[in-house]
């Protein structure tokens, strides 16, 4: 009952009323952020990353774990200064300046629209191979409509979807990690026991390779900062967002690791996958038709419903958290909260229509290379934020680990994976950021004018 108050009272001071509806558990809260990073979504990826990667997959998401978790602890300590939703929107908005804030969220917004289109896509294209009868597009229009209903719903039924989601997804990955067990150590296939390989090889590992491969697989991690977009539907934000922030970020990150290792071992001649199918081949060449197909209709459920769920869920609650603060065309439009569902209804109609059109126009592949652009940029938002806040601002010097050294770390490690980014990504990146530069411009009177809730803060 006191953390509750202390939520409430937290979200009087953010200036803003509480109108979303606070149901959301610690538990809850992990099993979201779970479901958005998806336990087995390196399978999606890793015949694309083996490639990039000389096969060292493994290795690549260890790096990425390291590099995300700095990025981690500065959205758990912005989450328990600033319980509102937005998440890097609101954080930079209040911590480092209403403009960054504002350039911060039209960042985010770049990823967070690319990702639901972009699990439409390889979803529609995986049913595609198992039903050829049935056109991609229509897979693509009914997962669009499902996943607006669900949403459209309320925060409830999301989350019991959810628990569904995670155990289905946790049994098949069990499967696989059984048959490739079997595979490598008992019939002594693939690899035939342990190996360093898939971890390190000699004249192969340097700085450019880590920044090149761990961009790519940044997009596996992405989900972990859509917990705090549903600070106003936690019921004890200050404290519960940040520590299912971390935690969901180690737990996937072991999980991640552990499933790639073993893919490695598996079928340890990388150049031969697919870089869409490659998982599902090695599945196949382990465990047979059943694993392969087993594993390839838990992707399309997972991808297709699951995680776009979670994720047109989170972008809706940073465009209503913009809209409300009137930084967007249309701002009233997408502030609407529906009266009985309490969920921000035009701005999730307006993501699930934006969602099914990229997937139906844009080649996937693409998709895949610009999904990391913005998101990244935004992390550099962040922990500039966080050194700025409470270390310039708040004179917070006798926590120089927390407030100095782990801010400055995450930059720096997030800026040097932001350096891979191949050319075609960093041109549409940087048009995006230009568009909200002029946009922001015009909605502030060139950067005159602050949103009126900053004003009594």
């Amino acid at each position: 009952m006191k953390e509750d108050q202390n939520s409430s009272q937290a979200s009087v001071q953010t200036g803003y009323k509480q109108e979303l509806k606070r149901a959301l558990s610690l538990s809850d809260l992990l099993i979201y952020g779970m479901i958005f990073i998806v336990p087995i979504s390196p399978m999606v990826v890793y015949g694309y990353v083996a490639q990039q990667s000389d096969g060292m997959v493994p290795l690549v998401y260890l790096v990425g774990v390291i590099a995300m978790l700095f990025t981690a602890l500065s959205y758990r300590e912005m989450s328990k200064k600033f319980p509102v939703a937005g998440s890097v929107y609101s954080y930079v908005q209040r911590g480092l300046n209403s403009h960054f804030g504002f350039l911060a969220g039209w960042m985010i917004l770049f990823d967070y629209l690319i990702i639901p289109a972009q699990l439409y896509a390889f979803s529609a294209i995986w049913i595609h191979g198992m039903l050829p009868g049935i056109p991609a597009w229509v897979w693509i229009v009914v997962f669009g409509i499902v996943i607006t209903v669900i949403n459209a719903r309320g925060i409830k039924i999301m989350n019991s979807a959810n628990w569904t989601f995670l155990v289905i997804e946790i049994l098949v990955l069990v499967l696989f990690l059984g048959f490739g067990f079997r595979y490598v150590f008992l019939l002594h296939h693939g690899v035939g026991g342990l190996s360093i390989k898939p971890f390190y090889q000699p004249g192969h590992v340097n700085l450019g390779f880590i920044a090149s491969a761990t961009s790519i697989a940044a997009l596996s991690f992405l989900g972990f900062d859509g917990i705090s977009t549903l600070s106003e539907e936690a019921k004890r934000p200050t404290k519960d967002i940040g520590n299912a922030t971390v935690l969901a970020l180690i737990i996937l990150g072991v999980l991640f690791i552990l499933q790639t290792y073993l893919a490695a071992l598996v079928h340890p001649n990388f150049q031969t996958l697919d870089p869409n199918l490659g998982f599902f081949q090695l599945a196949r060449q382990a465990g047979g038709q059943f694993l392969y197909y087993s594993i390839l209709i838990v992707m399309i459920i997972s991808a297709g419903i699951g995680n776009t769920l979670v994720s047109q869920a989170a972008v809706s609650r940073i465009l209503f958290s913009m809209g409300r603060d009137e930084l967007l065309p249309f701002s009233k439009f997408f502030s609407k909260v529906h009266s009985h569902t309490q969920t921000p209804i035009n701005a999730t109609l307006l993501v699930a229509v934006i969602s099914v059109v990229l997937a139906l126009v844009v080649p996937a592949e693409d998709l895949i290379r610009f999904i990391n652009f913005g998101a990244l940029t935004s992390f550099l938002f962040l922990n500039a934020t966080v050194f700025v806040y409470f270390y310039l601002r708040k004179h917070q010097y006798r926590h120089f680990i927390r407030y100095f050294v782990f801010p400055l770390l995450g930059f720096a490690i997030i800026g040097f994976v932001w350096t891979g980014f191949d050319r075609l990504t960093f041109i549409f990146g940087l048009s995006w950021l230009a568009i909200g530069i002029i946009l922001g411009a015009v909605k502030s009177n060139f950067y005159k004018k602050s949103p009126s809730v900053m004003k009594g803060l």
